[in-house]
């Protein structure tokens, strides 16, 4: 019998957390496997916009790790084959921009701008017409699409970087150097399991500390609108949102009166995001409803806040929508991700805020570099 190949690293789901993983690891010279129980990328690392934001994500370590994040994006996006479709974000305030003029004396300012309503309404066809007090425009976000990208970052990672996946495989036990899996026992030195949103199977108690539950999402795709964006759009719902803006000082205000004015809007966590292909369609959304299971069903009314929203920023009559889906990720309300550690060899990677494709890998280097330690050279390069 020929003796079982044991790798320096197994790394459990095969998501944006899992694949992240696995390049910071193979950027150091480990042997890696990833093992995922679905066939190809299925969950949230798909349903979503493939919006990197940077601009708006929560002051200090969380906007640093999507800056970094962003950078790994571009490095690895020319060699895997994905497109960078958009680059940049506007923001637009429908209401007074207090909340932008803060933002932008903030060190997350920094490279950004404020836009007047007539360079806005000039700029940018799309928004041609509709009455703003200006917007802030970001240079630091980059777009993909999601349902491409990740299969083309495994593809990347599996040929041409060496990662070995085994896939429709359910790991069952993890007890380093073994692993338990449906079809038989992988060996590694060190693991790290990226769930997802799988709180039961492995390590239930754990993640039951951290209070980790669900988040629904609703989003559609709308037909080409016959305008181009060079850039990702949002609206002041996601000033009130995303705690960036939120936590500012102005943020009280401008929440208090999206309250009075868009009380559906909040109570379904609605903010916008629009984003385009390139077939020209837009991606749309987004809505937040939690729960521990929730249900399968998406809510027509929410969806038409949504295109309320759309339709208020962009004017005109709505695109005819073509595709309709639902997103879950895990949330927490406290934190944006934890790395535990149920073993001294194995790490548990759960990102709780729905920022994966913006933090994660960015979040893998610091987990790599803690598990394997901080003197070990990083002896690959992306190519």
């Amino acid at each position: 019998m020929s003796r079982q190949q044991q790798f320096d690293l197994a790394i459990v789901g095969a998501g944006i957390v899992g694949l992240a993983h696995a390049l910071a690891a193979v950027r150091r010279g480990l042997s890696v496997v990833v093992i995922d129980r679905d066939a190809q990328a299925n969950g949230a690392s798909v349903r979503n916009f493939g919006f990197i934001t940077v601009s708006g994500q929560e002051r200090g370590q969380v906007w640093r790790r999507a800056m970094r994040s962003r950078d790994i994006w571009l490095e690895v996006a020319g060699p895997a084959g994905i497109d960078i479709i958009q680059r940049g974000a506007v923001v637009v305030a429908r209401r007074p921009r207090a909340v932008v003029e803060s933002f932008l004396q903030t060190e997350m300012g920094e490279g950004c701008k404020l836009l007047e309503a007539d360079a806005l309404n000039r700029d940018y066809p799309g928004l041609a017409g509709q009455e703003f007090a200006g917007a802030l425009w970001s240079p630091h976000e980059v777009r993909v699409e999601s349902r491409q990208a990740i299969p083309l970052l495994a593809t990347f990672l599996a040929e041409r970087q060496g990662v070995e996946f085994r896939r429709e495989t359910a790991v069952r036990r993890v007890e380093p150097p073994y692993i338990e899996t449906s079809r038989g026992i992988v060996q590694a030195g060190k693991v790290i399991v990226c769930p997802g949103d799988d709180l039961a199977t492995l390590y239930p108690d754990r993640i039951a500390h951290y209070a980790v539950t669900r988040c629904k999402l609703q989003m559609m795709r709308l037909a080409d609108p016959g305008f181009r964006l060079p850039v990702s759009v949002m609206s002041d719902l996601g000033l009130a949102r995303y705690a960036g803006y939120a936590a500012l000082p102005e943020g009280g205000a401008l929440r208090r009166r999206l309250e009075a004015e868009q009380r559906d809007a909040l109570d379904n966590g609605v903010h916008l995001i629009v984003v385009q292909s390139a077939d020209g369609t837009l991606v749309v959304g987004d809505s937040h409803h939690y729960a521990t299971t929730p249900d399968p069903f998406a809510s027509e009314r929410v969806d038409e806040i949504i295109l309320e929203e759309f339709s208020a920023v962009f004017g005109g009559p709505v695109p005819r929508v073509l595709e309709r889906w639902t997103g879950i990720y895990a949330s927490a309300a406290d934190r944006t991700m934890f790395a535990d550690a149920p073993h001294e060899d194995v790490r548990l990677v759960m990102i709780t805020s729905g920022t994966g494709a913006s933090t994660s890998f960015a979040i893998a280097e610091e987990v790599i570099e803690e598990l394997f330690g901080a003197t070990m050279s990083q002896t690959m390069k992306i190519a």
